[in-house]
């Protein structure tokens, strides 16, 4: 019988707050069985296996960020908007490492379609993006060009990666200017460069 009071939800936040203390490649089920005082079987009534629950912390994780990044970009658009998005994004990738890492890895398709969080982050995302003017496949270029920037720059930061003695949220500040710019004057497919 499982520990009174331990549900899959309390075991998911518990993983997250483990991986941003040690590194969500460092979260394993044994770790956190000790930390509930219970045996790694104990768990299994909750979280089918160490997969199972690095999905769940990757939903958890993703829902936080885009809540955050939802009351960042209310109201805004254009430039407005795209700083704020980035900010939250950055923010949160800072804050919470090992939950960041977590909205990383890639989920299986057929769990993607029935998570809200994961709907809401796109619905966000290619609503800012749309205030550009843009459509697909273009809008689908765009979140990647936005992601992989945002990630790659915060990737670099929190492993120290950037040894410049240029302040790094001023070079911040300046790549997001560089992607509003890229957006304002994106190439449409099908279009001349």
């Amino acid at each position: 019988m499982a520990r009174a009071g331990l549900t899959a939800d309390r075991v998911v936040a518990a993983a997250a707050d483990l991986a941003d203390e040690v590194g969500f490649e460092n979260v394993s089920l044994s770790a956190l069985a000790r930390g509930f005082g219970v045996k790694d079987a104990s768990l299994y009534s909750h979280v089918r296996n160490l997969q199972d629950l690095r999905t769940r912390v990757a939903f958890l994780a993703g829902g936080e960020l885009i809540d955050r990044i939802a009351v960042a970009v209310a109201g805004r658009t254009g430039r407005e908007a795209l700083g704020a998005f980035a900010d939250a994004y950055r923010a949160y990738a800072l804050e919470h490492p090992g939950r960041y890492a977590a909205t990383q890895i890639r989920v299986d398709q057929s769990l993607i379609a029935d998570s809200p969080a994961l709907r809401r982050t796109a619905e966000i995302t290619y609503g800012m993006l749309r205030a550009y003017g843009l459509e697909e496949p273009d809008l689908t270029d765009a979140v990647r060009l936005l992601r992989s920037t945002f990630h790659g720059y915060c990737a670099l930061e929190s492993s120290g990666g950037f040894g410049a003695p240029r302040d790094v949220r001023r070079s911040w500040e300046r790549a997001v200017d560089a992607l509003h710019v890229a957006l304002t004057h994106w190439p449409r497919e099908g279009q001349p460069g």
